[in-house]
């Protein structure tokens, strides 16, 4: 559990929460307004205790795309976490958020430590970046009510998102939190 004496190690990572996964989206996600607000709950909290927080938007920019295309208003960063002019945002292209981009270089710079993380898809985007993260040698904290996807065809069957979610986040979790504890917004808030 981190504590206010390392608020200074400790940064807010917000993955791919984009217009594109909610209502109206090209590529809308389950629950995809709740996990928001609870993001953007923790972030209050960020921001209120003059903590770091790090935005990354994705690009689309493979052949055949059909969300997050440039210049568009579906990859622009959700009303209900957008960035405030000092906060840093990172532009990426593919799942993991330190491939080809500055989060690694950037994370070291500021001397961080510790990851909270919350955004969309938990079982791509989120789960990619988390498991580099620990590979980095980073201390993950997910924000599970602040991470979504959703419904998968796998041999024919719909796997609800609520299972994919589950599924990824125990693995995340596993062994005692080898990539990443896990806190609700709520407890996380509380705890601190």
């Amino acid at each position: 559990m981190m504590t206010r004496e390392n608020n200074n190690t400790t940064a807010l990572l917000i993955i791919d929460i984009q217009n594109d996964y909610f209502p109206g989206g090209t590529m809308e996600l389950e629950g995809s307004v709740e996990a928001a607000e609870k993001a953007g709950a923790v972030l209050s909290y960020f921001r209120n205790n003059s903590m770091p927080v790090v935005h990354i938007k994705h690009i689309s920019n493979q052949e055949g795309a059909t969300f997050f295309l440039p210049e568009t208003e579906g990859a622009e960063i959700h009303q209900s976490v957008a960035p405030s002019e000092t906060e840093k945002v990172i532009t990426k292209n593919y799942p993991n958020s330190f491939r080809e981009t500055e989060l690694l270089g950037y994370l070291q710079e500021k001397s961080i430590s510790n990851l909270v993380i919350c955004g969309m898809m938990t079982d791509v985007c989120v789960s990619a970046t988390t498991r580099a993260a620990m590979d980095f040698g980073f201390h993950n904290t997910i924000i599970a009510d602040a991470v979504t996807t959703r419904a998968r065809e796998l041999n024919g069957e719909m796997i609800p998102a609520e299972q994919i979610t589950a599924s990824f986040l125990a693995g995340l979790n596993a062994l005692g939190g080898l990539y990443a504890t896990l806190e609700t917004s709520e407890s996380y808030i509380k705890n601190q």
